[in-house]
């Protein structure tokens, strides 16, 4: 009897896998939706699981992927959160949430994760590419570089490394490392137009001729690369070479690149060439796009007056003005303040420079008499102090403003007190 209740306990368990089969989620299903892209599907899915299975890391990072793909990007963090605090020794689920604290601009959360990622599996690339980049924007060069170098050494053959290297000591400002690098990096895949950009940069302040030879070579590699023709038209703006700089910068145009760079360069360049005309066409193009561009405002001036249209010429000398007299004001203030910073220095010599310059930008009578003061009481200068007593005399002398009769004179008698002292010359 007892043999037979076991046996039939057996068969009733046997029956009832299929049943119980059925009712144990198979997450596979939700990969499936992923891939076709029934995410809200998914998410419906993964939150059935949930709601009975809260500790399940699998299906929170699957709801995080869906919720990332709907660009939902906080739930899709949180999800992803979830399942590394559930199985906290999963890489993949750490390192989505890195991923995800980087594209939040929150690298400062982002770097522990990668530090101790890295600290676990040292030569994986994606790791470190992601740790060098916030070392990168950390200006922590010299870390990134040796990061690089591991990769460098183990596969010595790869240009891509040696371009990161190049480009981390670029950044840090060392340029016979990044030039070494760089030239590197072209030898082992000559067409690499990333380090030619690269070495032309770093040649064109003191070899020019090669990174302009560079850039044409990357020209010929890629003729549809647009950069390469904007860095070699502005090296030869640069050093006054017009008529290449101008082919360049009208190829950039004819690509869709309407930019006031290259507009006001044209223009520019055709102005050079005494085509006036062609000069404004594209000048005025710049000047819609930007109307306080100042060198726009001054070419435009100028070729209008070789178009002997002066009235626009004459419009755009005065739109010039408008806009740097504020400038030239502040300017002359400011170097007024740096005078009396220099005067209570005792610094006389020196103040009285930056009062001469404060002239060039703001009339102002009391400064003539502030430096004929400093040559009288302070440097002992006779002949300057009574220059400059004279000049502030004849300056009022001019003036529409009123000033006190009683200083003034007193200006006069010291002027004449100070030329009956006055030693002739040895």
């Amino acid at each position: 009897m007892k043999r037979t209740t076991l046996i039939l306990i057996l068969l009733v368990f046997i029956i009832s896998l299929p049943g119980l089969a059925q009712n144990k989620p198979d997450n596979s299903k939700i990969d499936i939706m992923l891939i076709r892209g029934d995410f809200n599907k998914a998410i419906d899915t993964c939150n059935q699981i949930l709601a009975t299975d809260t500790l399940n890391s699998e299906v929170f990072y699957k709801l995080g992927l869906a919720y990332q793909n709907l660009l939902s990007d906080d739930k899709s963090l949180e999800c992803f959160l979830k399942a590394a605090t559930i199985s906290p020794d999963n890489n993949n689920y750490n390192f989505t949430v890195a991923k995800s604290y980087i594209n939040k601009g929150k690298t400062n959360l982002a770097k522990p994760l990668l530090l101790k990622l890295c600290a676990t599996d040292s030569m994986n690339w994606p790791y470190a590419y992601y740790l060098t980049s916030i070392y990168m924007q950390e200006e922590k060069y010299d870390e990134s570089i040796r990061i690089y170098y591991r990769f460098y050494k183990q596969d010595y053959f790869n240009y891509i490394f040696a371009d990161k290297i190049g480009f981390a000591y670029l950044k840090k400002g060392d340029s016979d490392g990044a030039i070494d690098m760089f030239k590197r990096s072209l030898t082992l895949n000559p067409k690499n137009t990333n380090a030619i950009k690269n070495l032309a940069y770093l040649y064109a302040p003191t070899r020019v001729d090669t990174a302009l030879q560079l850039l044409t070579k990357g020209i010929e590699i890629d003729p549809t690369d647009m950069d390469l023709y904007a860095r070699r038209a502005a090296i030869n703006f640069t050093i006054f070479n017009y008529k290449p700089a101008l082919n360049d910068y009208l190829k950039l145009l004819s690509s869709g690149d309407s930019s006031v760079l290259n507009l006001k360069r044209t223009g520019i360049g055709y102005g050079k060439f005494n085509q006036p005309k062609e000069a404004v066409m594209y000048l005025l193009k710049a000047y819609y796009k930007d109307s306080t561009d100042l060198d726009v405002l001054s070419n435009l001036a100028q070729n209008y007056f070789q178009l002997k249209e002066m009235k626009n010429s004459a419009y755009y000398y005065r739109c010039l003005i408008s806009i740097l007299s504020p400038f030239g004001n502040q300017l002359g203030l400011n170097y007024l303040l740096l005078a009396e910073a220099l005067k209570s220095g005792n610094q006389y010599v020196e103040a009285i420079t930056a009062y001469l310059k404060s002239q060039e930008f703001r009339s102002d009578i009391r400064v003539y008499m502030l430096i004929a003061n400093l040559y009288d009481e302070k440097l002992k200068d006779t002949p300057k102090a009574i220059r400059y007593y004279e000049l502030y005399l004849n300056k009022i002398k001019n003036s529409k403003d009123k000033y006190d009769a009683d200083y003034t004179e007193s200006v006069r008698k010291r002027i004449e007190s100070l030329k009956q002292t006055k030693q002739p010359a040895k």
